[in-house]
Parts: C-alpha cells; structure tokens; sequence
C-alpha cells in the first residue's frame, strides 16, 4: 500500500511494513494556526486506534491528536519540542510526530487515500458553510 493515508481526525500515516510514522494533516495544521507546543506520547506506550495520545497547542486553540492504528510508540519526533513550528512549515514531512509498531494490519482498510481525503475534507467545507 504505496502513499500516504489519512484519518478522519486529520492525521496522516506513512507505512513503512508494520512501521506507521504519523503526523497531522496540511489541512488541520492550518485550521490550529501557529503551533506553540506538542505534547508528546511515550515511547514504549501502547495505544489502540482512536485514542487520544496527545495534544497540539497553537495561538488560537489546544487539540488533542490521535493514533490511527492499533500498536506501540516505538519513536517520537524530539525536534517537535524545540521546534512545534516544523507542525506547520513541513506538516506532511520534517513536522511527523510519532513513530509506531502497528498490531492490527486490518484497520488499514479504515484509513483513506489521498483522493478519499480530498472527498471528506470538500464534504466538512460543504457542511460548514
């Protein structure tokens, strides 16, 4: 499965095996605006899908983050914590949060691809105005 998958909760996954690095949207990082701070998940910490794992504080508001798939934090990105502004000026690239071992290949099939991202997000603007 090539490219990169999205969740509802705007986060995005980029599976390398059963290795899943994670981080957040282009699009939800611009609906926080300017990242301040990121509250890191810990490493070792098992999560099960839709758990909330974190938090991003930016001027305007806090939002919780969180994980897309069942598994383990086995890496966390410590730049962040120098630098949350990487969340908004490298997003999809440099701005990753986290790294996980996944135990449950099937929720895959719940992620969206690019294109079905693109869909949902046009769907949420649809139903906002």
């Amino acid at each position: 499965m090539a490219g990169t998958l999205f969740t509802k909760t705007h986060e995005w996954v980029k599976l390398n095996g059963d290795i899943a690095t994670v981080g957040l949207s282009d699009y939800a990082q611009g609906e926080l605006g300017d990242i301040v701070f990121v509250e890191m998940p810990e490493v070792d910490e098992e999560v099960d899908a839709e758990d909330s794992i974190g938090s991003i504080e930016s001027v305007k508001t806090v939002s919780d983050y969180y994980a897309p798939l069942t598994g383990q934090i086995t890496e966390l990105n410590e730049t962040l914590e120098d630098t949350p502004e990487l969340l908004n000026e490298e997003p999809m690239t440099d701005g990753w949060i986290f790294k996980m071992k996944i135990s449950d290949k099937d929720e895959i099939e719940d992620l969206m691809d690019e294109k079905d991202y693109k869909d949902y997000l046009r769907e949420l603007q649809e139903e906002g105005e």
